[in-house]
Parts: C-alpha cells; sequence; structure tokens
C-alpha cells in the first residue's frame, strides 16, 4: 500500500516512519510512505498556504490551490489511491474502519492546519472524512499517524505473526487478555498457573474466558455488537448458573435478601 501524507510540517513523519511496525512494513515493501509538503505546490514568494475566511470569523483557513495541486499530484503517484482528510467533522475511527481502509492500494492523508482547508477540497477531491475523536487538536499530523499505524498493522505481512492484529482489542468486539512474562512470582503477585501447565487447550480456554471478563466489566457496550461463538456462549450460560447459585444461596441463608426472593 502507497502511503502520502499531504502536510506543511513534512518532518513530523520521518521520526514516525522510522521506528516499530511502520519502519517493518516499509523495509520489506509491504508498504511505502512518503510526507509531501504542501507548501511545495504554494506560489508566490512567501510559499502561503493560508489565509483569511471569506465571512469573518477568528483563525486562517488552507487555501485550495495548494492543496488541489498537492492532491492531484499524489494520484499521479498513486492512481486510485483514496483520499482521507482527517477532520474534526468526519465518522469516528474504528478498527472496523481500519479493516476496511487496509484493503486500498493508497491512502491519500490530508493533514490540515488552522481552522481546516477550503470547503471546495472537500467537495471535489475527499473521498473520506476521518476523525480519531472528539476533542480538538492543532493539527491532522498525529490523527493521520494513528490511522497509519492502525492500517498497517493489518496489512498481511506487516506483522511479525500474520494473527497477532485478529487478536488484538477491538478486533473482534472484545477487549484483549492480560499477558503475564518473567518471573513467575513479581513481589508475590503470581502468573496464573493455567498459564504455566503447557496445556495449551486450557490456556486458550483460559484466555477466551479472560477476554469476555474483561470486556463485561471494562466494556460492556463491546458485547452488544458481538455474535458469540459456541465456546463463548457456554462460557457465558455457566456464569448464569454460577450467579443463580449464588443468589439462591443468599436467599436460603437469609443473608442479603433480595427483592422478589422473599
Amino acid at each position: 500500500m502507497n502511503f502520502q501524507a499531504l502536510t506543511i510540517f513534512p518532518e513530523m513523519f520521518q521520526l514516525f516512519w522510522d521506528h516499530g511496525i511502520v519502519r517493518r512494513a516499509i523495509e520489506l515493501g509491504v508498504i511505502t510512505a512518503a510526507a509531501v509538503n504542501i507548501r511545495d505546490f504554494a506560489s508566490g514568494r512567501h510559499l502561503v498556504t493560508d489565509d483569511r475566511p471569506y465571512g469573518g470569523g477568528n483563525g486562517m483557513v488552507m487555501k485550495p490551490e495548494p492543496l488541489a495541486a498537492a492532491i492531484r499530484w499524489a494520484l499521479t503517484a498513486a492512481p486510485g489511491a483514496r483520499t482521507v482528510y482527517l477532520s474534526p467533522q468526519g465518522r469516528v475511527f474504528t478498527q472496523e474502519i481500519a479493516a476496511e481502509l487496509s484493503v486500498q492500494s493508497g491512502l491519500i492523508l490530508i493533514c490540515g492546519r488552522y481552522e481546516g482547508i477550503d470547503e471546495r477540497i472537500c467537495q471535489r477531491f475527499v473521498d473520506d472524512e476521518i476523525s480519531i475523536g472528539d476533542y480538538v487538536l492543532t493539527g491532522g499530523e498525529l490523527p493521520a499517524m494513528v490511522l497509519m499505524e492502525a492500517v498497517v498493522r493489518l496489512i498481511p505481512g506487516a506483522l511479525g505473526g500474520e494473527t497477532s492484529a485478529q487478536k488484538d482489542s477491538f478486533s473482534d468486539s472484545l477487549l484483549e487478555h492480560g499477558h503475564y512474562t518473567r518471573p513467575a512470582n513479581f513481589e508475590d503477585d503470581l502468573v496464573p498457573d493455567v498459564l504455566l501447565s503447557g496445556n495449551h487447550a486450557q490456556i486458550e480456554k483460559w484466555r477466551m474466558e479472560a477476554s469476555l471478563i474483561r470486556t463485561f466489566l471494562k466494556r460492556k457496550d463491546l458485547l452488544m455488537q458481538r455474535r458469540f461463538t459456541p465456546a463463548e456462549i457456554k462460557i457465558i450460560q455457566q456464569w448464569r448458573l454460577d450467579i443463580d447459585h449464588i443468589l439462591q444461596f443468599q436467599s436460603l441463608s437469609g443473608a442479603g435478601a433480595l427483592p422478589g426472593r422473599q
């Protein structure tokens, strides 16, 4: 996949591309990445890329001419690429959107600044608007990096293990189970015995249940979106039986009598 970030601060991207998964993907030839300096397409002595908004108001707006020229140049370098504007008005970025974008041949990421970009650019050139959350940032560079990393992880060959991305949190509407490493005893806090057992079937079952528990406690809303597997349904049904047993015991013992069980 070809990534091109259109920005007035291209130097911000080099450090990002020099480390981690993105660097590995570039070195393996899985992706190519370039920062396109919008100022290179501006005219005049000062290479101005912004101007005051018509109608008045605070702030500045990125001019359409340099952006249009930069987008056209990027499209010649990556024909068929999807043009994405990192914008607070866009749809909120999710793992599902990352998966959707990961099958594109290329992504042109417009990093706005100031009060945003001229609306005519959005109407004529932008295929998609994406927001990474409901808060204010100074520019689109950091959102572009967030999007790139999430997308790159899903491209075959980018990760060391091909199933790694599938097991990440949010990949299937579940949070990932907890992880442990050496030492087995850290300040009298022990690694769960099952993880030391060598029984891979039991380890997998533990991880599945731990993932369900963590999601239920921290992000219950995700479970409403999920179609459970037969194994997961079996675990949840066992929870229900255990909870019913606890409630029945409470009623019989007279401790903490519950409504409807008088």
